[in-house]
């Protein structure tokens, strides 16, 4: 049975290509999992910081970037089919047990607060039909988004059929309504409404190039995030080649709807009136070419495309720590199945997290764009290790013939690599800190996990490396409590 374009293994099935996916699979759960929310709100998040310039150079820095991160992961999936968790298995295998361990807890992070950013948009967008739930951080709306929750939770438990279904009209629903807006707001595009202060330095607060550009990066590579899809389900692939053929479509895809979205969007409305817009703007700038119903369409589309997008990145959220946990990196408990090989215990834990962190947005306020910032900064940690694992594997030489080149794979993961540490300059220190939070208690239950195996626990390197994110992870929590930083 699937779940969320994800094939989750029944145990009655005999057979073990009942449960392998192919590239058709493959390419939906990549583009599944990336189109969710992000998309419905490019207009006003990335107008919010930057003019149509830094808008196209932002856009021009995370195709590089992220193409870079696509032939890594196309080249790893090849040369390292037996590695068969995407990026925790990668930091492990390059770098160590403890860098793995953070890699999978990094993306653990990320899944799980995305997915709270996910339920809080849901109900923002359906405040354009009960102004109750406002920003999504009402009482009225942590309500409905804890009822969701458990209702996505019960479905993916249960590995029932139907959940293959709703995928299928949820991939349509959340598609076709993009291409159409692609299409209306082309055709409206003005060119004298697009040039009009193009640099945007007529207004002082955006700052220079580089700091609008900087404030475009987090917002790509959020909608990006999910491109590793069909890497961190390829033990369930039915072929290698097929993750890599997955993820170079589904990437092409993505970047051409993401990039005609947001700079369409700027011929329709200005910077500061696109700025302006409440999430899902997609929906404001619709409304200003057709009216009222361009609105309620986007709306009623971003609902449907998040709840998809939810149900996806569920299933992604519980599959890394219960991979994790069979090879000893994450405590035993985390590998626990139901009967149906359902994560279950990973899959309940995650949720009680979104749930906390639901109740935490309705007493801090906190809005989508500030949880998506917290969990494009989390993943980074494993898109990193990911690129510097492909070099160094074209370094040494290793899983490479004597006759093969290596110059590409190289200088590809070498790009991705330097892209994943000019994300974590531009995330900014207020981000970073609340990372430093999150990541900061794994230590705890790496040396569980490590005590569980009878498996030294830390070399000196690792020592050292576990005391700094203590430390900052403290600082953080310090910073945070005296008001000087606030992500939230």
């Amino acid at each position: 049975m699937t779940t969320a374009g994800i094939n989750i293994p029944i145990r009655k099935v005999t057979t073990a290509a009942a449960t392998k996916l192919r590239v058709g699979s493959l390419t939906a759960l990549v583009i599944g999992s990336m189109v969710g929310s992000g998309v419905f709100s490019l207009p006003q998040n990335m107008a919010a910081g930057a003019g149509p310039l830094a808008v196209l150079i932002g856009w021009a820095i995370t195709a590089i970037g992220m193409l870079a991160l696509v032939f890594v992961y196309q080249s790893l999936a090849t040369r390292k089919p037996e590695l068969d968790a995407g990026p925790y298995a990668y930091a492990k295998a390059g770098f160590g047990p403890f860098i793995g361990f953070n890699s999978a807890w990094g993306y653990w992070i990320s899944a799980w607060v995305g997915n709270v950013s996910y339920v809080v948009i849901v109900f923002s967008a359906l405040s354009y039909f009960f102004p109750a739930f406002g920003d999504g951080n009402t009482w009225q709306a942590a309500l409905g988004a804890s009822i969701l929750l458990w209702l996505i939770h019960a479905l993916v438990l249960a590995g029932i059929r139907q959940a293959a279904i709703v995928n299928v009209i949820v991939t349509v629903a959340k598609i076709a309504p993009i291409v159409l807006f692609v299409g209306v707001v082309g055709v409206a595009f003005k060119l004298d409404v697009w040039s009009l202060d193009f640099t945007a330095f007529g207004n002082a607060s955006l700052g220079s190039i580089t700091a609008q550009v900087k404030s475009t990066m987090l917002v790509t590579l959020w909608v990006f995030i999910g491109i590793e899809g069909a890497s961190v389900f390829s033990g369930r692939a039915e072929r290698s080649k097929d993750i890599a053929m997955a993820t170079v479509l589904g990437f092409f895809t993505c970047l051409a709807l993401y990039a005609l979205v947001s700079l369409l969007s700027l011929g329709i409305l200005s910077q500061p009136e696109l700025a302006a817009l409440q999430n899902p703007s997609m929906a404001g700038v619709l409304e200003a070419v057709v009216g009222r119903w361009g609105a309620i369409l986007i709306n009623i589309a971003l609902v449907v495309s998040v709840v998809g997008a939810f149900l996806s990145w569920t299933l992604l959220a519980a599959e890394i720590p219960h991979v994790a946990a069979k090879d000893g990196t994450m405590p035993k408990f985390f590998g626990r199945e139901s009967e149906r090989g359902v994560p279950s215990t990973s899959l309940l834990i995650t949720n009680l997290l979104v749930q906390a962190f639901l109740v935490i947005t309705l007493f801090a306020q906190s809005t989508y764009q500030a949880l998506f910032y917290i969990a494009s900064a989390a993943i980074l940690v494993p898109y990193i290790f990911s690129g510097a694992y492909a070099a160094k594997l074209a370094l040494t030489g290793e899983s490479y013939g004597n006759s093969e080149q290596r110059a590409g794979p190289l200088f590809a993961g070498l790009l991705a690599t330097v892209y994943g540490l000019w994300l974590v300059y531009a995330a900014g220190p207020a981000y970073l800190f609340m990372c430093a939070i999150l990541y900061a208690p794994g230590i705890i239950f790496y040396i569980w996990a490590r005590r569980e195996t009878n498996q030294r626990i830390f070399h000196p390197a690792e020592a050292a490396l576990a005391a700094a994110l203590a430390l900052a992870g403290i600082a953080a929590a310090y910073l945070i409590w005296n008001g000087s930083i606030s992500p939230l």
